[in-house]
């Protein structure tokens, strides 16, 4: 490939200084009022774990709402799935956002067509941002370019999409040649697409890429010798590819090596459309051909030009393009993801080589008694002082054990001096005037904490570095009356779960750091070698494990759970850990597994259901596990569906975005779900066994939805329930003073309830209460829960 002078050499600095001079590699962008990188990408970003950017023009400017939600939770879950992190990239009320929570995917997604929501390049960045400012909000889908150069600014290297942008036909005299190829000339992001639109000038865009120092490459996939590359929704375009990749790993080596050369333009990979869903080269350059012609005969030009072809291709197709373009996405994404595992793991090895530690694959420190600079093992690591053999916890069982995360929270509000020049943010690259305030928290510990608070036995089992941060949390922990004999204390490097929030004069977050990676660091053989082999877990009534905890670990823990016979709970934490309940391929076990039988309740909100819901769906465990089939056939769904009584036992609104639906199709793996609606109550939805007393109870009658049909006694089902339970009270505006941890108290108060022999629905309303004096306090658990403990 030839690279033309001015890829080697910018204006003003000589030759001897552009080779021979190192570059500094440009720092990520630090968190501000126009840019913000989510917790859950950053720690991704800092633990070197793989991340997958995904653009959202194609929410916004490509499929209607609700079709586009659907297909960003898919393509969110191929990258999870996959072992990635995704970062959906955007713009919501004129900042960017690197990394999208599912709530404001919803809201972006749901602004399509609307007036104020723009399809963004690079060059409307600074506008769309800088007018907040002015008191105009804009929401954003950003192209292929914008979206490179937010990824980069992140710190991302990795960025999967459908087709790029190209040369248009006719660009000689028209000029009209897409802001990708230059952003891909400039930007050090590799882009996993289908090549580039087959309506564009493929020989001319291959052409300009060269020109701008663009490496290009086309997955052979499978195929022997030099492959085309490919026209989107064909597979060959007739104009050889630059080179041929073999495999992810091929990919994920060039990108090391252009990194490690300090090469400032990207990286482009074609991916071939996959074989079943092509549309054969000969039928779509005559759609095309016609496409083109009709846009030339009606004046279409510029930025109109390439939506009024796409519209006019899938006319012409009979739709037929829609399935290929859903399905070479997912394909790109998919492929994305796994040259980015590669990648991590390069990079692993390439930091471990040099005697660096990688955060991504972090190894276990050894026995304090070794050496420090022993690697180890799958076996534990001690305890900081001591070893698994003398670790000394009351015989007394708990009802309920909590496993899961402990950690210290750091609150920074910016309380600007009277002089400062700005009384709202505080000021990047200096110190700033705060009111710092820590408190413990974490996931389990507030659920151990509000179980306690209402009179439950509660052991927490987590884990803590030998560092200050560890022994305070154990320290308050002890000031709270919990008990601390099951956290461990790992030596360094390990570190004590953190999360830092920094606030504006307002309170609302400007950025935040979180550390939550220690529990990742423990193996399943050391969850049963130091914890579950000691006496202090001799049959509690209940276990709770949350999503902190890796799939392998958490497998363990409800393993356990059943093998003491107890009610084994599961807590989905987030969208992006919720899919931990599922044992994703790999290598060693290519088969994904779903933990049926060991998972009796969860308590997820609408978007975790929707994203187990949607993984399930994308590792086809509804088609693939008998047993799924035989429970959903023995519940006696009558053909019409339950469209009607779910409307009337829950709301239309609800069934309308099919909330009660996803429930029930995951109860053969999880009998009984409790999905958290936010202000709007909860909704439960369980099976009912044979000899359930609510099949015969008049009181009950409305929420049993169905009953068995057949003689299928063996699967044990009676029918299914299906109540909401509203909230009683909706607090006002001042009243909510926090949401942090409401959703564990909820959990803590429930799991209480169940140990005092309560049923769920008899428990539900109280827990609710419990939750709403958490929203009234700065507390993630309201210490006035004690007031509780008489109706327990």
């Amino acid at each position: 490939m030839k690279f033309p002078q001015k890829a080697l050499i910018r204006p003003g600095i000589s030759l001897h200084k552009s080779i021979l001079s190192p570059k500094v590699p440009r720092r990520a962008l630090t968190n501000n009022g126009f840019f913000r990188v989510s917790d859950e990408v950053q720690e991704a970003l800092n633990s070197k774990r793989p991340v997958v950017a995904l653009e959202t023009t194609i929410y916004t400017h490509g499929f209607p709402y609700p079709e586009n939600v659907a297909l960003a939770s898919l393509l969110e879950s191929v990258v999870r799935v996959n072992g990635g992190v995704p970062a959906t990239i955007g713009i919501l009320d004129g900042v960017a956002r690197v990394g999208m929570s599912a709530e404001e995917l919803i809201r972006l997604a749901s602004s399509a067509g609307k007036e104020n929501t723009l399809k963004l390049s690079r060059r409307d960045l600074s506008y769309v941002c800088g007018l907040r400012l002015a008191g105009k909000e804009y929401n954003g889908g950003t192209t292929i370019a914008g979206t490179m150069l937010l990824a980069h600014l992140a710190g991302i290297k990795i960025f999967g999409t459908g087709g790029l942008g190209g040369v248009h036909r006719g660009a000689e005299s028209s000029m009209d040649i897409s802001a990708d190829l230059t952003e891909l000339g400039r930007t050090p992001v590799t882009v996993v697409s289908s090549g580039c639109k087959s309506f564009l000038d493929i020989p001319r865009t291959l052409e300009y890429l060269e020109t701008e120092g663009v490496g290009v490459g086309t997955f052979a996939d499978g195929r022997k010798g030099k492959v085309d590359f490919p026209a989107f929704w064909s597979r060959d375009s007739g104009v050889r590819s630059p080179t041929t990749i073999e495999n992810e790993i091929e990919a994920a080596a060039i990108i090391h090596a252009q990194h490690a050369l300090q090469i400032s333009s990207g990286l482009l990979f074609a991916n071939p459309v996959p074989a079943e869903a092509a549309i054969p080269k000969e039928t779509m350059d005559t759609i095309i051909e016609e496409a083109i012609r009709q846009a030339d005969a009606q004046g279409v030009s510029g930025k109109d030009n390439t939506p009024f072809i796409l519209a006019k291709i899938k006319e012409l197709s009979n739709g037929k393009s829609i399935p290929a373009n859903r399905a070479l996405i997912e394909s790109n994404v998919r492929r994305a993801t796994i040259v980015a595992r590669e990648l991590a793991i390069l990079e692993a090895k390439q930091a471990d080589a040099q005697g660096r530690t990688s955060a991504y694959l972090t190894p276990l420190p050894a026995n304090p008694s070794t050496s420090s600079e022993a690697r180890v093992h799958d076996t534990p690591p001690a305890a900081s002082r001591t070893t698994s053999s003398d670790i000394s916890i009351s015989e007394s069982p708990p009802d309920i054990i909590v496993a899961g995360a402990l950690a210290v929270d750091f609150s920074c509000d910016f309380a600007p001096l009277s002089s400062s020049q700005n009384q709202v943010d505080p000021s990047l690259h200096t110190s700033n005037p705060a009111v710092i305030s820590q408190s413990l928290g974490g996931v389990a510990h507030n659920i151990a904490k509000a179980a306690q608070l209402v009179g439950a036995s509660v052991r927490l089992y987590s884990a803590v570095g030998d560092d200050l941060s560890g022994r305070a949390a154990v320290s308050q922990m002890q000031s709270e009356g919990m008990q601390t004999e099951a956290i461990w204390t790992l030596p360094q490097p390990l570190r004590t779960a953190q999360y830092v929030a920094v606030n504006n004069a307002h309170k609302d977050l400007t950025m935040a750091m979180a550390d939550m990676s220690i529990l990742e660091s423990i193996t399943p053989s050391s969850i049963n070698e130091h914890w579950l082999t000691t006496p202090s877990t001799a049959k509690p009534k209940c276990l709770i494990a949350d999503a902190n905890w890796t799939s392998e670990s958490l497998q363990a823990w409800f393993q356990y759970g059943k093998s003491i016979n107890a009610f084994n709970i599961f807590e989905p934490v987030s969208t992006a850990k919720s899919t931990r309940l599922f044992s994703r391929p790999s290598p060693d076990n290519p088969t994904p597994i779903f933990p049926t039988n060991l998972v009796d309740l969860a308590t997820p909100n609408i978007y975790e259901l929707t994203t187990l819901h949607n993984t399930a769906l994308e590792l086809d465990l509804f088609s693939t596990f008998s047993s799924w089939f035989r429970v959903i056939d023995a519940l006696g769904i009558p053909s019409s569906g339950l469209r009607v009584p779910l409307a009337h036992t829950t709301n239309p609104e609800l069934v309308d975005a099919g909330i009660p639906q996803q429930a029930i199709k995951l109860l053969p793996f999880i009998p009984t779900i409790l999905t958290k609606l936010g202000s709007k109550g909860v909704l439960l939805t369980k099976l009912l066994k044979s000899d359930d007393p609510a099949l015969s109870s008049r009181e009950e009658a409305p929420y049993v939805l169905s009953r068995r049909s057949n003689n299928d006694n063996e699967i044990g089902v009676g029918g299914l329930y299906v109540r909401m339970f509203p909230t009683d009270k909706i607090l006002g505006e001042g009243e909510v003073v926090s949401v942090n941890g409401v959703g564990d108290t909820f959990l803590g108060v429930l799991s209480a309830g169940l140990v005092k022999g309560k049923k769920v629905e008899d428990v539900v309303g109280l827990a609710q209460r419990a939750a709403g004096m958490s929203l009234k306090t700065k507390d993630s658990v309201s210490g006035e829960l004690k007031t509780l403990i008489g109706y327990l």
